[in-house]
């Protein structure tokens, strides 16, 4: 009798962490998801953008994780608990990648999106605007980029968009990629080997430079025109 009761405790126990475990991964997609809609609720004071906003809420993207480490999985469930609105968004299409960017290279913020990096451009300036990411988690499918592949900036009512000029990988101390430039450009900081056990010796760094027309109205979505 008791034996029957401890297996029948277990099962219930069993079904009740995998239902909970279910419905804390709709609940945190829905969070990143609603801290991307708040970014754009923002930015659809631009009239043109609240068009495009509204044709574009209902359809959300997920994020792929399929690349991701478990721990990097576990870490941003749990950032998106944290308040906070991003300051703009990062796209590159050709990698299936939409990152929101959030002020700071916090733990939190590389967990739950990107980071502007302290002290380069702002995102709606000209210069060198310095973007980090987490090697195992949204920057890991940097692995894949190529040159001449397209980047676009979506921030402050537009969307902005650049074209990647240089890849390297330098010391992680090195940084002079992070330097002011006289063409407007995005650098994209992450570790590197991308699958590295322990702390990465070395820094994966992607230039990309606007183009001349490269601003465009805005984004909400990430259309262009």
């Amino acid at each position: 009798m008791v034996r029957r009761w401890i297996e029948t405790s277990a099962w219930l126990m069993g079904l009740l962490l995998v239902l909970f475990y279910g419905v804390s991964r709709a609940w945190s997609e829905r969070a990143r998801v609603e801290g991307i809609e708040a970014f754009r609720q923002i930015e659809a004071a631009h009239p043109e953008a609240l068009r495009l906003a509204a044709a574009d809420s209902a359809t959300p993207r997920d994020v792929d994780k399929s690349l991701w480490s478990e721990k990097r999985v576990s870490a941003y469930a749990e950032s998106l608990t944290v308040p906070g609105v991003p300051e703009g968004l990062l796209r590159i299409p050709s990698l299936r990648l939409e990152v929101p960017i959030y002020a700071g290279e916090t733990e939190v913020n590389l967990d739950r999106g990107a980071g502007h990096i302290e002290g380069t451009a702002a995102l709606n300036e000209d210069g060198n605007v310095g973007i980090a990411g987490h090697r195992d988690g949204f920057f890991r499918v940097l692995k894949d980029i190529t040159i001449d592949q397209d980047v676009f900036l979506d921030v402050a009512g537009r969307s902005v968009r650049y074209r990647v000029v240089d890849i390297s990988i330098v010391e992680r101390w090195d940084r002079r990629v992070l330097a002011p430039t006289a063409v407007p450009s995005i650098t994209l900081v992450t570790c590197y080997p991308f699958y590295f056990v322990g702390s990465a010796p070395e820094r994966f760094i992607v230039r990309a430079e606007r183009y001349e027309d490269g601003a465009t109205s805005v984004v909400a979505g990430g259309s262009e025109t």
